[in-house]
């Protein structure tokens, strides 16, 4: 295929690349930077598109890549500018939490409370907050699933009449 032929098939496409970039990004701009970042790729990289293949898929292939790259890179890139004297760039953790000594000492105390319950009740709860499924407390505990379900919602109910305090 020819260079002129490739550009007439690339810009054929422009329309169906428009809405495409639409669907994935939600937003006007955004889906034109899009399109034209993968209308660049694609003349930039027409040596390596194989001829009498679809030419279609291959700029889809291009635009979905290219937004899943950039997504990447703006979720990596949550860099805060420090105004010092020596300008550092920070990085700074979303999940990073300040726990002001009031928030320990509740936890604390919600911990005791716990660990004050019967096991039988202890037990499946703590399982249930650590991250597992009612089906595999009931495997491991060899209990009914009813049974877990029955135990989780009555400590809860329990531990919100001790702790009502905290609320």
């Amino acid at each position: 295929m020819t260079a002129i032929e490739f550009n007439h098939q690339l810009i054929s496409l422009e329309d169906k690349l428009a809405r495409f970039a639409m669907t994935l990004t939600a937003n006007r701009e955004d889906a034109k930077d899009l399109l034209q970042e993968t209308l660049l790729k694609a003349l930039a990289y027409r040596e390596q598109f194989v001829q009498y293949t679809n030419l279609k898929a291959w700029t889809y292939t291009i635009m979905k890549n290219t937004f899943i790259n950039n997504y990447r890179r703006n979720i990596r890139q949550n860099t805060t500018f420090d105004n010092t004297k020596d300008l550092y760039f920070l990085n700074q953790n979303s999940d990073t939490i300040n726990v002001s000594p009031e928030e320990s000492y509740s936890e604390k105390e919600i911990k005791r409370v716990i660990e004050s319950l019967d096991d039988d009740f202890k037990v499946p709860f703590k399982m249930h907050t650590e991250g597992y499924k009612y089906k595999e407390i009931a495997k491991k505990l060899d209990l009914k699933i009813g049974t877990v379900k029955s135990r989780i919602f009555f400590t809860r109910k329990k531990l919100m009449g001790i702790l009502s305090d905290f609320q």
